[in-house]
């Protein structure tokens, strides 16, 4: 805080790995995997004739990301997004290349949402990829190139851009799918026996949706401003394909709305029941305290010690009035169940 603007600190909270790079080349033809070892062979890949993917997997080596932002020229605003992991999805665009800042969603091996900070930036004939962890969204695409799978080893850098987008935001519908399955989990759970606990974990999916919806969100509106670019390095073909992440970007909007009025009416649905709940507590505390209203009145009658109390006398009263209490026991069962109160 307080530094210059463009200065590169890096704000997440994976630090301490040195980056790796990792680049991917080729054409229609061709196909060949590098891990250059400085900085001139990594640039060297950004000229024709093949496409080159170049991958800079870790953030936390500061000097090294400014060393290569400046060697490929970036702005640095530019390199100082790319290592704020705390920067909102964006689009910018220069006069040789596009930025983009987004966020990668995945489940790791437990079943824990993953939140990975990614930014991409479009060049002439290459893609440089800035991402926290080795571990991402993009094997798919990778597989696609070295197979040689549908139409990317045909297509040019923006293509790639696109995919690599692509695939950020299909993983988003596996995320909502596992929110999915967490709501309709604490639905059951919530409606059969509500408890402080089904309360807590409400909260955090709560906070879970809530982040989700925010990373994603601004998404739609990125692509489509990447639709309507008249930016030289999205051709009108790959606009095309954009077209149909814009689709998919309108439908997770609307599911993520729907799963925060879910979360919201979970919580509802636990207050209501815990407040039936109580209410089944109160209607039988209040029957067997009416049950036993008039059985303390007779008691209490009886436990005077008057002198002159006639029925003190009788050879069976004690007997009579323990027949009268039961009777008034079994009566009063017998009414409140015909009322539907047990």
């Amino acid at each position: 805080m307080g530094k210059a603007p463009g200065t590169i600190t890096y704000l997440g909270q994976r630090e301490g790995a040195k980056s790796v790079v990792n680049i991917l080349d080729y054409n229609e033809t061709t196909f060949e995997h590098h891990k250059p070892g400085n900085l001139d062979q990594i640039v060297a890949h950004r000229e024709p004739p093949l496409v080159s993917w170049i991958d800079v997997v870790g953030l936390s080596d500061e000097t090294f990301i400014e060393k290569v932002g400046k060697r490929f020229g970036l702005n640095p605003l530019v390199m100082e997004d790319t290592v704020n992991t705390q920067q909102r999805p964006k689009i910018d665009e220069y006069e040789h290349y596009i930025f983009g800042v987004f966020k990668m969603l995945y489940l790791d091996e437990d079943n824990q949402l993953v939140t990975e900070h990614v930014a991409l930036v479009l060049m002439k004939n290459c893609v440089l990829v800035f991402q926290e962890l080795e571990d991402d969204v993009f094997n798919g695409v990778r597989e696609r190139i070295r197979t040689k799978s549908g139409r990317i080893r045909s297509r040019g850098a923006d293509y790639l851009f696109f995919a690599l987008i692509d695939a950020i935001v299909d993983h988003y519908f596996v995320v909502l799918e596992h929110l999915n399955e967490q709501i309709e989990l604490l639905e059951d759970e919530v409606y059969e026996n509500p408890t402080k606990q089904e309360a807590n974990k409400i909260q955090e999916l709560k906070k879970q949706v809530l982040k989700v919806r925010r990373w994603v969100s601004p998404v739609k509106e990125l692509v489509s401003r990447l639709i309507e670019t008249e930016h030289p390095l999205i051709t009108k073909d790959t606009k095309l394909f954009l077209r149909d992440v814009q689709d998919h970007s309108t439908e997770i909007n609307e599911t993520i709305q729907i799963y925060r009025e879910m979360t919201m009416s979970l919580m509802e649905m636990y207050m209501s029941n815990m407040s039936n709940k109580m209410n089944e507590v109160m209607k039988v505390l209040t029957i067997m305290a009416s049950i036993f209203i008039p059985l303390t009145f007779i008691a209490g009658i009886y436990g005077m010690n008057f002198k002159y109390m006639p029925e003190l006398e009788w050879h069976y009263g004690y007997y009579m009035v323990w027949a009268v209490m039961v009777a008034l026991f079994v009566g009063m069962l017998i009414f409140f169940k015909k009322k539907g109160w047990l």
